[in-house]
This record gives structure tokens, sequence and C-alpha cells, in this order.
């Protein structure tokens, strides 16, 4: 199953939450799982190889790449049926390349926070995706969100993402997600981002279809 994690507004966590989802994947749910970081920064990438100096075993595998060798990554890493794609995608959405990506997607991941411009960078990331691919589910996880939101602005908010796609329950800001690893993740985040991920993988993943 091919998942996509983006948005084009930067600072929205997709990096952070790529991560967790492979955790989550690979630890809880006992799936293999390939992340392909296509980011410009490579920040999961970097951690990977960070946590191998340490000798750390890998519990999945990261791949980084440009975006021009999807295609051939794809057509190799569809040979396991089983096997779980994750893609942390640039935050630009200005590339031809990302066309075949988008469209190879069984699921698109968009976090997002609760602000003006994160909510007008993710309408026009899910536009985007509509218009190249508009038959896979899209989940909006609000992400890092922080407790002085107001109630009416969420409602607002989720009520126009709604038209697009489903609506994850929220991951709270916490300071230990600086810490999240390839391999480890503090065991104080777990309650704090397994209702989202348990919402995700039951109703999107489970069957590999929507609800």
């Amino acid at each position: 199953m091919v998942i996509l994690i983006g948005n084009q507004k930067g600072g929205a966590g997709k990096s952070t939450l790529c991560l967790l989802l492979a955790y989550y994947l690979s630890v809880i749910k006992k799936r293999k799982v390939t992340v392909l970081d296509m980011d410009y920064q490579a920040s999961i990438s970097g951690k990977f190889e960070k946590a191998k100096i340490l000798e750390n075993d890998p519990i999945y595998e990261v791949i980084p790449s440009d975006l021009k060798y999807f295609p051939a990554l794809l057509e190799l890493l569809n040979q396991n049926s089983e096997e779980f794609v994750l893609i942390d995608l640039p935050g630009k959405m200005d590339d031809d390349l990302l066309i075949p990506i988008i469209s190879s997607a069984e699921l698109i991941i968009c976090p997002f926070n609760y602000d003006e411009f994160s909510v007008d960078s993710t309408v026009l990331f899910s536009l985007v995706c509509r218009e190249i691919n508009n038959s896979s589910p899209v989940v909006y996880v609000p992400n890092r969100i922080k407790t002085t939101v107001k109630y009416e602005t969420r409602e607002e908010v989720d009520k126009v993402l709604s038209r697009f796609g489903k609506v994850s329950p929220c991951i709270s800001d916490r300071i230990d997600f600086q810490r999240v690893g390839t391999v480890h993740i503090p065991a104080s985040l777990i309650p704090v981002f397994m209702p989202a991920l348990e919402f995700i993988y039951g109703g999107f993943m489970k069957k590999g279809k929507s609800p």
C-alpha cells in the first residue's frame, strides 16, 4: 500500500508524523514498512543514518530518493504486496515529477495546524491531489496542536477539510516530539499519537479502503 504524507506548508510536522506511522506499523502492527524520503531536507534519512552509526538495528528501511527515481522504486517495492510504502513528500507542489507519485497513492495523509496560513496551504494541497488522484481517500491529522487553539476555530477548519476527506483525532503538542527517531519513540508520546493512528489504520489501512 502506497501512503503519501504531505502538505506544502512547512512546519506541519510531516516528517515527524511519517516517523510515528512507520514506528506504529512496524512495531505495533508488525507490518513490513519502507519509507521513501523524498523531502528536500532529508531529515528522516539523516536520522536513519545517525541511528545506524550508533549501531541500532533498523526496524524499517529508509530510502532517500530524488522524485525522478520513484517509478523504478515503486516497481521494485510492489513485488511485496504486504508492504507499506510511506512517502515523505517535499514541501513544494510545483514539480511535475510529483504527478506519478500522487497518482500512485492509495492513501494521502495530510498533517496540518489550526492557523490561517496552514489551512490555506492544506486546502491548496488537497485541490492539487484531487485533480491528480480523486479516487484515494485523504485523512487530515491536526498535528502538534497547542492547547490555546479555540474550539470554534477547530470546528470551522474541520468543516472545511471534511469536504475533501476525514479529520483524525488531534495530536497534541509535546516537547518530546523533538526526540522522535527512526528506532526510538519516547514512551510518553504513545498515548498522544495512538488515537490518530488507530483512526487511520482502522478506517483506511486495515482493509485498504475508505469506510
